[in-house]
């Protein structure tokens, strides 16, 4: 089943994470086609994991990035071979799975090498005048009887490593160049067979499955040469006794290794550099769980999200200009991102995405888990704090009041306990309160700004004010922002004091007002949607 990822913007705020369980909730209900998986981008703020915890919801998978990795594109069908298994057995898997290579383990199950096609056309076609020797590679009497398919008559399992011969000429000429421990290959010819076994040959391979005589088998074990009945004549026998060394004689080592989570980027190109075009996938004990080839690096499908509460790339997660956009459901202006072709985008102004989310639920008949229903409920009063931002419409009260009556709670106690618990922010960092709920705008020739806010009760935190205007100017600069912005909300008195630093001309513009020590106070505004943003990026 296709896997859709429903992830609100960076700095996640209560509406992100709640829109992000919510919609994916009811997807999975109305598309049981594909699994909707709700994620989050960076750490839940104070305020969101009261909600979390209030609810019992649990929070969303946090992920860095939606770029394709290597466990997204893998066949996890892995073919493998054992470092001692004969190099026939391979050459017949990669022949029945129609595959180029086949990984090699050790005992442990670690990756020791792999078997190419390059490595089985060397054995192949490599050109000797000489009798084919085992020298470099010796090859076992149990391997060679189980790629022949064949029965060992006399002796036992033991490592060969002279030169192969097949016996076609007079029995004569046989000592001229065979030397003890010798492989020797023929037919139904006891006075071969008898001289073969006279010369101290070290396996007698009897082919066409003629059995050989009593005397010939007891001339044998009494010289300590093994006799193996092979079923195939003789040329088709000595060619695939050949073939019966070890993978590990053969294999490449050092094979190209990527972890499951590596991203595409970052291989491709070591891929294309090796002469298979391929990469082996290995888990943390080096043990082989898939394959990466050329060809499943080339178009391979996406990754597939569902943008809420947002639709700007810098807002997003890393890598959404790759992934497929399946559909956008946000109560902002319309962003920046882009798609391929056409798609669900919703852009409603109402006071929370999550309002949205509910309206769904209830035009499709369904009712979310009460976990869920909570969440949306803690988002409509963040976003809206309470129903006393400017950002608020009847449509955000209808869905609160049915959330009331659905839950049995009084919405203006919840928010109320919700903001008390949240609003205290004297133990954190000013970096953490600038990069809380920090939102980027893209202003004119590619600049950017960016508006943080954060809800208070009372005027405490300006005491601060100094050390969160340091802190500003050095996210300011550090980023290239060309305007840096903290409202600093109160939703009992229902203003805001903008700390600001960067083009205060434009600020001043925007609010018809003087910055004075780094600040504007701004009565009655509550809402950065709706009261700020727009201002400032008019102003610019």
């Amino acid at each position: 089943m296709a896997h859709v990822y429903v992830t609100g913007h960076k700095n996640p705020d209560t509406d992100t994470i709640a829109s992000a369980i919510g919609y994916a909730e009811l997807k999975n209900l109305v598309d049981p086609e594909n699994v909707y998986a709700p994620a989050r981008l960076g750490d839940v703020n104070t305020q969101t994991a009261w909600a979390l915890e209030k609810s019992g919801a649990k929070s969303p998978k946090r992920i860095s990035h939606v770029m394709l990795r290597v466990k997204d594109v893998m066949s996890t069908e892995v073919e493998v071979a054992h470092q001692n298994d004969p190099l026939r057995n391979v050459g017949l898997a990669m022949a029945r799975r129609n595959i180029a290579q086949v990984p090699v383990v050790d005992d442990d199950g670690a990756l020791a090498g792999i078997i190419t096609e390059r490595n089985l056309a060397r054995m192949y076609v490599r050109e000797s005048r000489t009798a084919s020797s085992f020298a470099d590679s010796p090859v076992s009497v149990a391997a060679m009887t189980e790629v022949l398919e064949g029965e060992l008559l006399v002796g036992e399992d033991k490592e060969i490593s002279g030169q192969l011969w097949v016996i076609s000429m007079g029995v004569e000429s046989m000592g001229k160049s065979m030397e003890p421990g010798d492989i020797v290959v023929i037919g139904d010819r006891e006075s071969g067979q008898r001289r073969a076994v006279e010369l101290g040959a070290g396996v007698l391979v009897i082919s066409n499955g003629v059995r050989p005589s009593d005397d010939v088998l007891r001339m044998a074990e009494e010289a300590g040469t093994a006799v193996l009945l092979s079923p195939l004549d003789s040329y088709v026998t000595s060619r695939l006794i050949q073939i019966s060394v070890p993978c590990w004689e053969v294999m490449s080592e050092n094979p190209l290794t990527v972890a499951p989570d590596d991203l595409l980027t970052d291989i491709t190109e070591s891929v294309m550099e090796v002469h298979y075009r391929a990469a082996i996938a290995v888990d943390n004990k080096s043990r082989p769980i898939g394959v990466v080839t050329r060809t499943d690096l080339l178009n391979p499908q996406p990754r597939r999200v569902l943008l809420v509460d947002h639709a700007e790339v810098g807002q997003s997660v890393a890598g959404v200009e790759r992934a497929q956009v399946v559909e956008i459901l946000d109560h902002h202006h319309i962003g920046d991102v882009e798609t391929t072709s056409p798609i669900p985008a919703t852009f409603d102004p109402v006071g929370s995405t999550a309002t949205l989310v509910m309206e769904r639920f209830k035009t499709a008949g369904m009712r979310p888990e009460v976990s869920t229903a909570t969440m949306l409920l803690a988002a409509i009063l963040s976003d809206t704090v309470i129903l006393n931002s400017p950002t608020t419409t009847d449509r955000d009260r209808e869905v609160v009041k049915f959330l009331e009556e659905t839950l049995d709670v009084d919405a203006r106690e919840f928010g109320m306990e919700m903001f008390e618990a949240s609003s205290d922010v004297t133990e954190l960092s000013a970096e953490d309160i600038v990069n809380r709920d920090a939102k980027e705008y893209g202003v004119h020739s590619g600049e950017k700004m960016v508006i943080s806010q954060v809800e208070t009760v009372g005027k405490t935190l300006l005491e601060r004010k100094d050390e969160l205007l340091k802190e500003l100017e050095q996210g300011r600069r550090r980023k290239g922002y060309v305007l840096a912005a903290l409202m600093v909300t109160d939703i009992v008195e229902g203003g805001t004091d903008l700390l600001c630093v960067g083009e205060y001309a434009s600020i001043e513009r925007a609010f018809d007002a003087k910055v004075r020590d780094g600040v504007i106070r701004l009565p009655g505004v509550m809402s950065r949607k709706k009261q700020v943003a727009p201002r400032l990026l008019a102003a610019f």
